[in-house]
């Protein structure tokens, strides 16, 4: 996909929006367990599509990049000194509402960085492991460790 098409075609961005848009909240939110974060997230994401000036070789091509594109952004949010003084408790009760539907959803977001993209990628988005360790540029044995590990302590929570 073009990504001058991206910028000139209202249409096709629409359509690439409300396509993507709940993954990349949703994968937003993990990390950042607020309401208002996330979406800020969301925006920030796609302006950032917008303004990219990368060509996508497929729609798969996309999604990935939307995905890494969110990870990064939401990883430098929770790296910086601001959101470390951030009393991130005050949205318990947002997280625990959302989260409250789904009981194993909610132990999904409460896994570390490290499991937690490759648990939802795999079994909400319905990435393989090959996939994912393009994806994250970590090898595929990694992305099954992750995997392992984390349904090991999904296993735990949920005895």
């Amino acid at each position: 996909m073009n990504s001058e098409l991206l910028r000139t075609d209202k249409e096709l961005f629409s359509e690439i929006y409300h396509k993507y848009v709940d993954t990349i909240f949703r994968i937003s939110f993990s990390f950042l367990k607020n309401e208002d974060d996330a979406k800020d997230a969301v925006q920030e994401v796609f302006i950032k599509l917008l303004n990219s000036k990368k060509e996508y070789e497929n729609e798969e091509h996309l999604k990935a990049w939307l995905i890494v594109t969110t990870s990064n952004y939401c990883k430098n949010i929770v790296s910086s000194w601001w959101w470390k003084r951030k009393n991130i408790e005050e949205n318990a009760a947002y997280r625990e509402g959302t989260a409250g539907e789904d009981e194993l959803l909610s132990l999904v977001l409460e896994l570390p960085d490290k499991y937690k993209i490759p648990v939802y990628l795999y079994y909400y988005e319905g990435y393989n492991s090959r996939e994912i360790s393009r994806i994250w540029g970590k090898p595929e044995s990694t992305i099954r460790t992750y995997l392992q590990k984390a349904k090991k302590l999904l296993k735990e929570e949920l005895e």
